[in-house]
């Protein structure tokens, strides 16, 4: 058995090691991100504003999932590192609070802020791979040093860096991958070391994260509503966006959680740390931005539910869904669980039901969403009930 395969033993034996509340906390303030940036959509419900939405969220949750794979391999079991963590939360929340102004006047306050997450994310992984955290800290620190140096500047000169400290994100694992350790007398790369992660550990803290989110969606129902009287039709508006979102719990939580720690557990090392990278960060994206563009949609509709809507809210209701179901797909396939298809119809279908909210009202769009929803789960159970079970014994 090789050092890498003898190590991932060791890590999975200990898989009754669940998700701790302090972790659970610390993904609390990280979801505060995710509700500013639902802020700004919902402000600005353009193509613009989403251009920018994606940027700082695509660099942000780069650091999340970072600290995810820090808190599966390093616990915070003791003081100093519970209050490490408690500093890198510190780091996010002050992120999340310029967020609102980060292209204007606060861009310098989010780089601090994103700074501060960065250096103590390598500060406590060193406790685990030692003077290798290099590997991926340099990069890591350059990429938050971009993005403070975005907050001096404005205009394209200030995108230009951001897309920088994406690029530099982008090539972290790349290089790491090139960097050995020796462990027990063999090299092994650090990618590797990092694939040796526990997967139930993982999987739990990513679904959590998905939960909390799914928990920003039912607060944009009551903002939305505001202080309109409760009538019958505000009611079943607000029950069918209720709706949507358990449609999109369902979705994941179902199937596709236990089925993604049965594949992490099928590979191991780099393979590992490859995969996870696919379906957690790339896939991961998209879907939890679809919840946030989502409650954008339902905050600017929800009130409005017997009349047309403007492009953009129908837009965002729809794509929100769309977005949400498109990354999952791609999550189903980097992990390969099957099926694929009634998902990227659901996508299309989701699509489909945006000249509803415009040309009709935005609750025949909600009600058409919800149906599309659940004719893809019901088609998916009457038709490949037990895929992925299948394919787990295959």
């Amino acid at each position: 058995m090789s050092v890498v395969d003898a190590t991932t033993v060791e890590a999975e034996s200990a898989t009754g090691r669940r998700v701790s509340t302090l972790e659970l906390f610390f993904d609390l303030v990280f979801v505060f991100t995710i509700t500013q940036l639902t802020v700004l959509l919902t402000h600005d419900l353009s193509f613009t504003q989403a251009g920018r939405v994606l940027l700082i969220f695509a660099v942000l949750f780069w650091m999340y999932g970072a600290y995810a794979y820090l808190t599966n391999q390093v616990p915070p079991e003791t003081n100093a590192r519970r209050f490490s963590l408690i500093l890198g939360m510190c780091g996010f929340l002050t992120c999340a609070l310029a967020i609102p102004g980060v292209f204007r006047t606060s861009g310098v306050a989010f780089g601090l802020g994103f700074l501060l997450v960065t250096v103590v994310h390598s500060a406590l992984y060193a406790l685990a791979h030692g003077r290798y955290v290099l590997s991926f800290a340099l990069t890591n620190v350059l990429s938050a040093l971009c993005v403070t140096a975005a907050g001096t500047v404005h205009g394209r000169a200030g995108e230009g860096l951001w897309l920088a400290a994406l690029a530099l994100q982008a090539i972290t694992p790349v290089l790491s991958s090139r960097v050995t350790a020796d462990v027990g007398g063999e090299r092994v790369a650090v990618t590797g070391r990092v694939g040796t992660l526990d997967p139930a550990h993982f999987v739990e803290r990513h679904g959590l994260l998905l939960i909390i989110a799914f928990g920003e969606s039912v607060i944009a129902i009551g903002i939305g509503a505001g202080e309109l009287a409760l009538t019958w039709g505000l009611f079943g508006g607000a029950a069918l966006a209720l709706a949507l979102a358990a449609a999109l719990w369902w979705t994941y939580f179902i199937r596709d959680e236990e089925a993604a720690e049965h594949a992490l557990r099928a590979v191991s090392g780099r393979e590992r740390f490859r995969v996870t990278m696919l379906a957690y960060y790339y896939s991961f994206v998209p879907m939890l931005l679809g919840v946030a563009v989502l409650a954008a949609g339902v905050k600017k509709s929800i009130g409005h539910l017997p009349q047309q809507l403007p492009t953009a809210p129908a837009v965002a209701l729809a794509g929100g869904v769309a977005l949400f179901l498109a990354g999952n797909v791609a999550f189903r396939a980097a992990l390969r669980i099957t099926p694929l298809g009634y998902r990227a119809a659901g996508a299309l279908g989701a699509l489909a039901a945006v000249p509803l909210g415009t040309h009709v009202s935005s609750l025949t769009e909600l009600f058409a969403l919800v149906l599309v929803l659940i004719a893809m789960l019901l088609a998916e159970a009457r038709w490949a009930p037990c895929a992925h079970e299948e394919r787990a014994g295959a």
